[in-house]
């Protein structure tokens, strides 16, 4: 059996340090807003390049509490891809704004900038490009497009934790880089937990407010807040790993390009580095018209696969009213043949070479 990705492995591997760090979190008994939290918020922001990493209960709130500091709200219009998970067109939702989708690059399967341009409208406020499957969007012709406009750019990193574009993160070109601690993600918790950094001192300490019903000091609120803050055990398995950060990255980017130079002929086109930044390989996302036939060979030898997404959120029922009529041909196109591979720090490379072998079968 080979999993998607194996989370028991990366804990044995860990486990002393893990187990070690809980029980003493434990004993300490601060549980909300500890020192854990503290410090988890302090290495993160060292890590990525910002002045400020402030921890939340999960990504969506991430994403949700970004775009309420940032003033986004009834009215404003949110440009995005449709090609994501809908938690990102979710928050953009419950702040009452709306979101507008346009069409993806058909290589990096990130928000094309080409399609940034024309979809603005007096109501735009803001652009929120999805760093999708760990490849960075194209920032630069993306923050020139938000700067020439006057548009606020937030950045959805929860997949592109570790990924970089000329040195510079992601999460530390926009307004707001907002991150999710899902287990299965690059740098993951046991539960769910989420990160918005910022290199802006009042947009911090706004967001740092809002994650905790509105208060800046104890039982004195300014405005209305959320619930929103990371518990200390989570915070606890997340600074042991961030550790072992550049070499979980480097072992993804390992079996992604072992996958690309053995599916070399295959029914599966390999996924595109496109040179705009580092990818760090969340999911390894392949192009086939063979989908059902690799996914059901793939079953039968005890592999997993999946489709990431099946139906982009344009066609999602929940936006069929205000998206009626709306076609997006590279992201209908994409959907339509996309599958995702096994991918895992920890995978070896004879598990690659299983998978490769299962694949080539189908022809």
């Amino acid at each position: 059996m080979i999993p998607m990705v194996d989370l028991k492995v990366q804990y044995h591997a860990l486990k002393d340090e893990i187990d070690g760090g809980i029980l003493t979190a434990l004993e300490n008994t601060q549980f909300i807003l500890g020192p854990n939290v503290t410090a988890l918020e302090q290495e993160t922001a060292a890590y990525l390049g910002v002045k400020h990493a402030i921890a939340c209960a999960s990504g969506t709130d991430a994403l949700h509490l970004a775009l309420a500091a940032a003033g986004v709200g009834p009215g404003d219009e949110v440009i995005t891809t449709p090609f994501t998970f809908i938690a990102t067109a979710e928050a953009i939702c419950d702040v009452g704004a709306t979101p507008v989708f346009v069409d993806i690059d058909p290589k990096s399967f990130n928000i094309d900038p080409a399609c940034i341009e024309a979809a603005i409208t007096p109501r735009t406020k803001a652009v929120l490009p999805v760093h999708l499957f760990g490849q960075p969007a194209d920032l630069r012709a993306i923050a020139e497009i938000c700067t020439r406009r006057g548009l606020l750019l937030l950045e959805d990193c929860a997949q592109s934790f570790g990924a970089s574009i000329d040195g510079v993160m992601t999460g530390a070109w926009g307004l707001f880089g907002c991150f999710s601690f899902f287990p299965s993600k690059n740098l993951g918790c046991y539960g769910d937990g989420g990160l918005i950094t910022t290199n802006d001192d009042a947009m911090a300490e706004q967001v740092k407010m809002l994650r905790n019903h509105g208060s800046k000091v104890r039982y004195h609120h300014d405005v209305i807040g959320y619930n929103s803050r990371l518990d200390e055990l989570q915070a606890v398995i997340l600074r042991v790993k961030l550790k072992h950060m550049d070499a979980f990255t480097a072992g993804r980017r390992r079996v992604a390009h072992l996958y690309s130079t053995l599916l070399a002929g295959s029914v599966l086109t390999p996924p595109c580095e496109d040179g705009i930044g580092l990818h760090v390989y969340h999911q390894y996302t392949t192009l086939t018209a063979r989908r059902d036939a690799v996914m059901e060979a793939l079953s039968k030898a005890q592999i997993a696969s999946a489709i990431y997404y099946p139906i982009p959120l344009h066609q999602q029922n929940v936006f069929s009213a205000d998206c009626a009529g709306l076609r997006l041909p590279v992201t209908e196109d994409v959907a339509a043949r996309c599958l995702s591979l096994p991918v895992f720090p920890e995978m070896t490379d004879d598990q690659v070479r299983q998978v490769v072998e299962v694949v080539k079968s189908v022809c």
